[in-house]
C-alpha cells in the first residue's frame, strides 16, 4: 500500500511518528504535516499567502499551512504522479468526540482525502492519562488492513477514538454514532506589558451520561469508538417541516 499520513499537532508530534511506524507493517508511509501545532484548524485552507513545503527526510515533509493544505499538497505536488491507497490522520492528541469533529483538523483532513477519492480515517487518543499512542497506533494499523481488504463503504469515513490506556483491548471497541458533550466555556482576559488587552478562550467539559450507542458514551465506558461519518450534513428529518414553512408564506 501507498499510504498517506498527516495531522493537526505537527508533524514532529510522537501520536504521528507512531501512526507512521506502525503502518509501514503494510507499505510505503508518506508523512505530510504542518510544520507547527493546527489544532482546532478544522477545514481550513490557506488561500491568501503562498505555501512551502520542506522535506525533512525520506517520505517526510512538512507543510507551512493547515491540515487540509497538507493533504492538497501531498495529492498535487509530492505524490502528484501517484495516488495513495489510503488516507490517515492522527494520532490527535486528545479525543475527537460529538461535535468536537466540527472543529477538529484531524478529522477535516481525512474529510479532504474522502472528497478526493482516497479512503480515509482518522484517529485520536482520549484523555492524555498515559501519552501511550501505542494501542491507537496497532488499531488503526489493524483497520488499515481490513480497509485494505474490504475497503469502506460509499461516502464514509472513519473517526476512531482510543482510550489512553497502555493496556487497552484491541478488541474492545464498538462502532457509534456521534455523541454530544457539554462545556462549561468561558473567556479569561488579561492586560499585556503594553497596557493592551487579550483573551484566552477556554473551557471544560461537563462528564456525560451518553449511553454506549455514542462515541462519547462507549469511550468514556472503555470501548475504542469507531464512527462512520459522511460530509453531507442536510438535517433531513427538517426539510418536511421547513417546506411547511415555504407553503404556509414565508
Amino acid at each position: 500500500m501507498l499510504i498517506l499520513v498527516t495531522n493537526d499537532d505537527g508533524v514532529s508530534a510522537p501520536g504521528i511518528n507512531a501512526l507512521a511506524e506502525a503502518l509501514r507493517e503494510l507499505g510505503r508511509v508518506v508523512v505530510v504535516a504542518p510544520d507547527r501545532e493546527k489544532s482546532a484548524a478544522s477545514h481550513s485552507l490557506t488561500l491568501n499567502h503562498p505555501l512551502r513545503i520542506a522535506e525533512l527526510a525520506k517520505d517526510m515533509y512538512s507543510v507551512d499551512g493547515t491540515p487540509t493544505d497538507c493533504v492538497h499538497l501531498a495529492m498535487h505536488v509530492i505524490l502528484k504522479d501517484q495516488r495513495p491507497d489510503l488516507l490517515v490522520s492522527g494520532i490527535n492528541n486528545g479525543g475527537n468526540l460529538g461535535q468536537d469533529v466540527t472543529y477538529s483538523g484531524t478529522v477535516w483532513a481525512a474529510l479532504e482525502g474522502h472528497f478526493m477519492g482516497v479512503p480515509s480515517a482518522a484517529v485520536s487518543l482520549v484523555d492524555d492519562r498515559y501519552f501511550d499512542y501505542g494501542p491507537a497506533a496497532r488499531f488503526a494499523a489493524r483497520v488499515a488492513r481490513w480497509i485494505q481488504r474490504r475497503g469502506l463503504p460509499p461516502d464514509t469515513v472513519l473517526n476512531i477514538n482510543v482510550p489512553d490506556d497502555p493496556d487497552q483491548d484491541l478488541d474492545r471497541f464498538a462502532i457509534t454514532r456521534m455523541g454530544y458533550h457539554r462545556f462549561e466555556e468561558s473567556v479569561v482576559g488579561n492586560t499585556d506589558p503594553r497596557g493592551k488587552s487579550y483573551y484566552w478562550i477556554a473551557g471544560r467539559k461537563v462528564p456525560s451520561r451518553e449511553g454506549i450507542e455514542t462515541d462519547v458514551g462507549a469511550v468514556q465506558a472503555g470501548f475504542i469508538s469507531v464512527t462512520p461519518l459522511h460530509a453531507d450534513m442536510t438535517r433531513y428529518a427538517a426539510l418536511e417541516e421547513l417546506k411547511g414553512w415555504k407553503e404556509e408564506g414565508l
